[in-house]
């Protein structure tokens, strides 16, 4: 240890002959803690309403979304789909084919958004958070097709909204435009495709708008027909076998793609959503940084009083031969280590009352018992994120002492 640092130690923790320059010290190191503390609560609650997102969506959602670069529909034979299901980071190859039909039943009129699934889509989703409903099969599984009639499984809000229940005697009736057809004035309902969806006596919940009040979900033989897509497909889902990362199963199936398909995770899927979700984080993060600086104004008080208390030590110190320099080192070595002790006391804080909040969730959502999908806020510690709050507060509280100590130290001393 050099001396320099040796002697900012011992200021840090020797007594002083003003008790007031102890207390101001004492304040500066809990004010670096509390903004700390808060910077990591902060990204904690952030970090875990996005992985709360991401479970929500995780139903609909697959692993891996392989769709057209150019286009909406691609041909389901390409030898360069084919070879994906050969892949063995790959446990579930799904064709899905979506597009926009209008659903009328009674006076109801709503333009929803219809995806057409195969069989093993619902063997990937987990059927007990998904559907609801007496019509579910023993393996908690719903129907989407018999060799009479196809079924539509409606989102709950969707249902809502046209009077439906999760079971409903009267079939719908759905319409889709025929594909590069003009309308027919004389005779609008010829230009459309038109057929029947009936009940499979379930309806299914994501907790989000944007499927659970748009989306039906229904077999892909109903949807190819529909939607004039014979042959074709929308996207291709992926399921990643356990213990495969996704990252490295998409850096798989791009190689064998090329550049004439777009291979999406979960998080890209749902890129404007997280992008939102990233910038508020981002703007967060900001703002407790900015009082994280003023927190470390405090510090300069401190050194300016140490200075001043210290002044016949500083006389000895250049009677030793030190450097004015080498005096001013003293002084900013004392304000990093405030700065580092109050990181390293609001880290500890942070993570303690993160870990609170998620054991009993020490702060709800409100009152309202059942207005949200959760009771309390959702915290999730990310490392990098602690990592980064560190970095933040010695980069910070170095900053905001290093022109200060210069300037009192030409000053004071």
């Amino acid at each position: 240890m050099n001396y320099e640092l040796f002697i900012a130690w011992r200021y840090l923790f020797s007594k002083k002959s003003h008790h007031a320059i102890n207390i101001i010290s004492g304040i500066s190191v809990c004010g670096v803690a509390i903004a700390t503390m808060a910077l990591v609560c902060t990204l904690s609650v952030f970090n875990g309403f996005q992985d709360l997102v991401a479970d929500l969506f995780t139903a609909f959602d697959p692993q891996l979304e392989v769709k057209p670069a150019e286009g909406r529909l691609m041909a389901a034979d390409e030898a360069a789909l084919g070879r994906l299901r050969e892949l063995d980071c790959i446990d579930s190859y799904t064709e899905s084919v979506e597009g926009q039909a209008l659903v009328v039943q009674g006076k109801h009129q709503v333009v929803v958004t219809l995806r057409g699934v195969e069989d093993n889509f619902l063997e990937q989703t987990n059927s007990s958070d998904l559907f609801y409903g007496d019509g579910l099969e023993g393996n908690g599984q719903v129907l989407l097709q018999s060799d009479t009639c196809h079924y539509g499984v409606l989102g709950i809000q969707l249902a809502s909204r046209m009077g439906l229940q999760a079971s409903f005697s009267d079939p719908i009736h759905i319409y889709a435009p025929k594909r590069g057809e003009r309308v027919n004035m004389a005779n609008p309902l010829s230009s459309f495709h038109q057929a029947l969806l009936y009940s499979p006596g379930a309806v299914f919940m994501v907790k989000q708008g944007k499927y659970d009040a748009h989306y039906i979900l229904t077999s892909i033989d109903f949807a190819r027909e529909l939607l004039d897509a014979r042959g074709q497909v929308t996207a291709i889902h992926l399921h990643v076998r356990d213990g495969v990362r996704i990252s490295e199963a998409k850096a798989r199936v791009e190689e064998i793609l090329g550049g004439d398909y777009v291979v999406r995770d979960r998080y890209e899927q749902q890129d404007e959503v997280f992008h939102i979700m990233r910038i508020e984080k981002l703007i967060a993060y900001i703002f407790l940084t900015f009082i994280l600086l003023v927190a470390c104004f405090n510090i300069i008080g401190s050194l300016s009083m140490l200075m001043i208390d210290k002044k016949a030590d500083v006389e000895t110190l250049r009677n030793l031969g030190a450097t004015n320099t080498q005096i001013c080192h003293i002084f900013m070595y004392e304000g990093r280590m405030i700065s580092l002790a109050g990181a390293v006391l609001g880290i500890l804080l942070g993570l303690a009352l993160c870990w609170l909040q998620m054991e009993f969730g020490l702060i709800t959502m409100g009152d309202a018992e059942g207005s949200f999908i959760i009771e309390s806020y959702p915290v999730s510690i990310h490392p990098w994120d602690i990592v980064l709050v560190f970095a933040t507060v010695l980069v910070v509280g170095w900053l905001a002492v290093w022109y200060p100590v210069r300037y009192l130290s030409k000053n004071l001393l």
